[in-house]
């Protein structure tokens, strides 16, 4: 599994309309509206970064009312 964060800016007044539409979305696991440079942060799950890739592309920015996404993947460093 890959797991992303999902930054997003919306429109003025279409933030509590792209977080109903996200809360539904089986890959999103949390999201919130932030201050700052973004509206909105999804945590995301995906099968790999091909569907990551296409949930993002298709999905979030499919939505009505976003206008940016910045998609940041996490992964786990090992300690040395």
């Amino acid at each position: 599994m890959v797991e992303a964060y999902v930054l997003i800016n919306v429109k003025a007044g279409a933030g509590y309309n792209v977080l109903e539409q996200l809360g539904k979305m089986k890959e999103v696991k949390r999201y919130d509206a932030v201050t700052g440079p973004y509206d909105l942060i999804v945590v995301v799950s995906c099968l790999d970064f091909d569907v990551l890739g296409e949930f993002v592309a298709e999905k979030v920015q499919g939505l009505k009312g976003v206008e940016k996404t910045l998609t940041c993947p996490v992964f786990r460093l090992k300690e040395s």
